[in-house]
């Protein structure tokens, strides 16, 4: 049975309407992904099914009892609770039954029949529910959208926006509803809760209606798709991806046929105007006038199809090395810088609680580098990437600037954007970048500001209008160097697809942090990781760096199964030992030979009954390797990569009959695979030359 049955749904705003015949179906484990831009009526719709606003036509049909539950960007209001409370309080039916539950073991001593049978049927009725681990589970989506233990007991008011809306969304998952509306459920999440949250969803029972712009999240999670443009809405059975290609043939269908359709009308117009004063052709002229008037013309839906379209300047040539960092140390607060008045000599004091994000970290951009800087939120990105911008000092360590380094720099929220007493727009456009009015205008338009827009006040601008300004000033300072803090924040589907392209064209350097996976993919040349207190990096976009860290995770998954086997082996010979007093040293000597082979291997000997052994002292450690020859490193693990993939495609290439269907070509191919295979063998002597 259906959850939610919609038809024929319309909505007015202010007597206009907003969309209207809205129809759909939402069955359980249906995840429905909403489609519109900004300003379509998608939040509009998920508050009229969580029963927060009225439509003004249609009908709404619900499957009885069922538990309806919204998330939007609004933060919770309760005050005076915990975390933990407020997430319970989601499934009030259990909180109540737990309460009845306690009511009734206080009544039972009395020996009253009724109450055990009372308590017997709210018992089944918990267990039918979920039972008493419904909390522990509360607590489980709590810790996996990034909140910690001790937060669980933290009052509301102790927590950023940001927590108080995933606070919001734990909350939501945790009711586990019938039907469960997501608005935009990606925001405030860093990469590793956003994965835990899509593996999670697609196991959910629950009727799904989701709002995101995310366009990974959006293809990993949602099974249909309610596309809303121009008031109207069409309904696609299927993922998110498959929807935008059926959608850009809808659109080549449209085109192709609008454009027929003109060159008819054309043609026919073209007749009655060479024809309609002649005696003998005036009939068939007046016919195609009629004919004319008949024809209902082809359009595309009367909305606003404007997207952002832009690209940087060509980047000045800067230093091969842009930034490198040396034993930096980051602290929260940052330093302060005091003045000694004998001296007249001024340093950094720290202050004595500052929390320590990063230390003894070293980093390095490279001329032309796209680097995207990863990792959990709260372990220092912004605080690292500001201090590369020269908007907070260092606790200690160095950073060196290379030659004709131009910064760019957009922050998460703009604070860096003074627009000097600017009021609109245009104003602050002028005033930011020096050009004239008619050449900021020209730039504004490709920032979707035209006409009366750029006259917009700057106190009235939502999110994704700041951004946009922000981008537009940001192109035309001419920075070769980028430093990006989740630049696609506020930003529908189409301006992000349009920020992409310009990213991945620019000739300049650039550092940037984003939780949008498909910019990390399209833009980074190499990953930057904030790893337990450390940056690692690794080359390649988003994909390259997943594959490497599930490949490290599964050898540390090997290893600790490895471990223990090994402690059961230990363990079977220490019994085996005191049961029978011989017979140890044997196994022992088998046991410490598969688990720990280098120790094996360097024993000194052992005696000869107890399978002891005292490992020969280790050789010295050699001279720590240079960053240059790091670097070096990885650029030709990098290369052999490269033609280790071509090698197999084009061994793929040869496997076909035709490839060798004659001497000429069997003699070309062979050449290029051993030409291939030699191009490998290179690369490898090459890193081993480098390694040595």
């Amino acid at each position: 049975m259906a959850v939610l049955i919609a038809s024929d749904l319309k909505k007015d705003i202010n007597g206009n309407p907003l969309w209207k015949g809205l129809s759909f179906k939402l069955e359980r484990k249906t995840r429905m992904t909403l489609s519109g831009r900004n300003g379509a009526g998608k939040t509009t719709l998920l508050r009229i099914l969580a029963g927060q606003a009225k439509h003004d036509g249609g009908d709404l049909t619900f499957e009885k009892g069922a538990r309806v539950i919204l998330h939007d960007q609004r933060p919770p209001r309760e005050q005076g609770i915990t975390l933990r409370e407020y997430v319970t309080s989601g499934r009030q039916d259990l909180v109540d039954l737990e309460i009845t539950l306690r009511a009734l073991e206080q009544k039972m001593a009395d020996g009253d029949m009724d109450v055990f049978d009372k308590y017997a049927r709210a018992q089944t009725e918990l267990e039918s529910l979920g039972g008493y681990r419904w909390r522990d589970e509360a607590a489980d989506t709590v810790r996996g959208l990034g909140f910690t233990d001790e937060d669980l007991d933290r009052n509301l008011e102790t927590f950023s926006g940001g927590q108080l809306t995933r606070a919001s969304l734990a909350r939501a998952l945790s009711a586990k509803p019938d039907l469960l509306l997501l608005d935009e459920p990606t925001n405030h999440l860093d990469l590793e809760s956003l994965e835990w949250l899509e593996k999670t969803l697609v196991q959910y029972e629950s009727a799904m209606v989701l709002v995101a712009h995310d366009r990974w999240f959006l293809e990993a999670v949602g099974t249909s798709v309610l596309e809303i443009e121009a008031g109207r809405a069409k309904f696609f059975p299927g993922t998110w991806h498959a929807w935008r290609r059926e959608q850009a043939a809808r659109e080549i269908a449209l085109g192709k046929s609008i454009a027929k359709q003109e060159a008819q009308i054309a043609r026919m117009e073209d007749f009655v105007r060479r024809f309609s004063a002649k005696a003998t052709k005036a009939k068939q002229a007046q016919s195609r006038v009629k004919a004319l008037d008949k024809i209902e013309k082809i359009s595309r839906d009367p909305t606003d199809t404007r997207t952002m379209g832009f690209n940087f300047k060509k980047a000045e040539r800067a230093g091969a090395v842009i930034y490198e960092l040396e034993h930096g140390r980051i602290e929260v607060p940052p330093p302060t810088i005091v003045k000694d008045v004998n001296t007249n000599h001024t340093k950094m004091v720290s202050d004595p609680h500052a929390r320590v994000l990063l230390d003894d970290a070293e980093l390095w951009l490279e001329r032309g580098e796209h680097v995207c800087l990863v990792g959990p939120n709260g372990v220092g990105k912004t605080t690292l990437i500001e201090t590369l911008a020269g908007r907070r000092p260092l606790a200690s360590g160095v950073i060196r600037t290379g030659h004709n380094v131009k910064v760019g720099y957009l922050s998460q929220h703009g604070e860096e954007m003074h627009h000097g007493g600017a009021r609109t727009i245009i104003e602050a456009c002028i005033k930011a970048t020096g050009l004239k009015p008619g050449e900021a205008r020209a730039l504004l338009g490709k920032f979707l500001f035209t006409g009366a827009d750029a006259e917009k006040e700057l106190d009235g601008l939502s999110g994704g209008e700041h951004k946009r300004l922000g981008l537009a000033i940001l192109v035309a300072s001419g920075a070769n160097v980028l430093i990006l803090d989740e630049p696609t924040n506020h930003l529908d589907i189409e301006s992000r697809e349009a920020l992409e392209d310009a990213l991945s064209q620019y000739d300049g350097s650039m550092i940037m942090i984003s939780h949008d996976r498909a910019l990390l993919e399209v833009v980074g040349t190499r990953t930057v990781a904030v790893e337990d207190g450390e940056l690692h990096s690794y080359l390649g976009g988003w994909q390259e760096y997943v594959e490497v860290r599930e490949d490290r995770l599964a050898a540390a998954r090997s290893a600790k199964d490895a471990g223990k086997k090994a402690d059961a082996v230990a363990r079977g010979v220490a019994a085996g030992n005191g049961a029978n007093g011989n017979g140890g040293g044997k196994a022992a000597a088998k046991a410490g030979g598969s688990g720990g082979g280098a120790r094996a291997a360097s024993a000194g000997g052992s005696s000869a009954g107890g399978g002891t052994a005292t490992a020969t002292k280790a050789p010295p450690a050699g001279p720590p390797m240079s960053k240059n020859r790091r670097r070096e490193i990885e650029k030709a693990e990098a290369r052999i990569e490269q033609a280790e993939v071509a090698l197999s495609q084009l061994e793929e290439e040869l496997a076909a009959p035709g490839a060798w269907a004659t001497p000429e070509s069997t003699e070309k191919n062979t050449a290029r695979h051993e030409a291939a295979k030699a191009k490998v063998a290179d690369l490898y002597d090459a890193l081993e030359r480098l390694s040595a």
